[in-house]
């Protein structure tokens, strides 16, 4: 089975059989996670992060259940996000040793690494990480008995059009989180621009059947935005933490390297994700999606009809 919705199969039964698999996938990294939490963590996010995506992109055929799921889901990376941002901000100090070598070439960055590898620690072996799995696993367990209750139309034109409103929204969202970020460069601008282009990345995953043009470089440049979209979102947590007064990384004469390469590393990073984002997002999304919406309600009508459809009109 795969991330892609197939045009031959009934809307409602193809976003059913997705969403389970994301969510049980999702809980069989959260039972990974209670021995090895670094990277099973990161992989159940992803799996759920994906299942919002699915639920966004059919969220006009049936809102109330998507709208519950939605937060549900939500909710459970919530519970599983201070363990992985440990995780993350270490691998945020290895970046910038391995982009500025000759300024962190006396190990620099050292001691700020070692007491992030110490919070790492703390946060994977309490008792707090096995209560947020134990939540987590649980509401991702009563979130796949409710899968069922999930109807969408699935007659061709109607099923055309919730997939293109959704693909339509993403695209909205992007480019207007592009203008914020590019007129206000705020860290939530810049947030809010990564979560659309990695909806929309996703998106492209469900609809590659469907998308009117060949998706390859665009999924491409799409992933490649979202990573560096993803590091610097850690680079601005990284310098949060450095300017409260608690001083969590250790005194100045540790994180003044620091300080210095993140401010460098922010301003590359926000530069190419920019003009990045620009090239994808600064189309109109309703221009965007016209052909979406006309190609798949051309090839859902070419699939068989679901068995209840095919009765109903005999």
């Amino acid at each position: 089975m795969s991330f892609r919705i197939d045009p031959r199969l009934p809307l409602t039964g193809e976003v059913r059989r997705i969403l389970a698999e994301e969510i049980g996938k999702a809980l069989a990294h959260l039972d990974a996670a209670r021995s090895r939490p670094e990277q099973a963590l990161h992989k159940c996010r992803k799996r759920l992060k994906s299942a919002r995506a699915l639920l966004r992109l059919v969220r006009s055929g049936d809102e109330t259940f998507c709208e519950t799921e939605n937060q549900c889901y939500r909710n459970v990376a919530g519970l599983l996000a201070g363990p992985r941002e440990a995780t993350a901000l270490i691998e945020t100090i290895d970046r910038l040793a391995a982009s500025f070598p000759k300024e962190s070439a006396n190990d620099g960055l050292g001691a700020v690494r070692d007491r992030l590898i110490a919070r790492q620690h703390e946060l994977h072996e309490g008792a707090g990480l096995e209560a947020a799995i134990a939540a987590a696993t649980a509401a991702c367990e009563e979130g796949l008995h409710r899968i069922d209750t999930l109807a969408l139309p699935d007659q061709p034109e109607q099923a055309a059009d919730v997939l293109a409103e959704g693909a339509r929204v993403t695209l909205r969202r992007a480019r207007k989180a592009l203008g914020k970020a590019g007129s206000r460069g705020a860290a939530n601008d810049f947030h809010d621009l990564r979560k659309a282009a990695k909806t929309h990345g996703m998106h492209l995953s469900l609809l590659g059947r469907l998308w009117p043009t060949p998706i390859k470089a665009r999924r491409k440049a799409v992933d490649e935005l979202g990573e560096r979209l993803g590091d610097l979102h850690d680079v601005l947590v990284m310098r949060a933490l450095l300017e409260v007064d608690v001083r969590p990384l250790g005194p100045s004469e540790d994180t003044k390297l620091l300080g210095k390469l993140l401010k460098r590393s922010e301003k590359h990073l926000k530069k190419s994700c920019l003009a990045d984002a620009a090239e994808l997002f600064g189309d109109s999304p309703k221009r965007s999606t016209r052909k979406l919406a006309r190609k798949a309600r051309d090839d859902l009508a070419a699939a068989p009809l679901p068995e209840d459809a095919a009765a109903t009109a005999s």
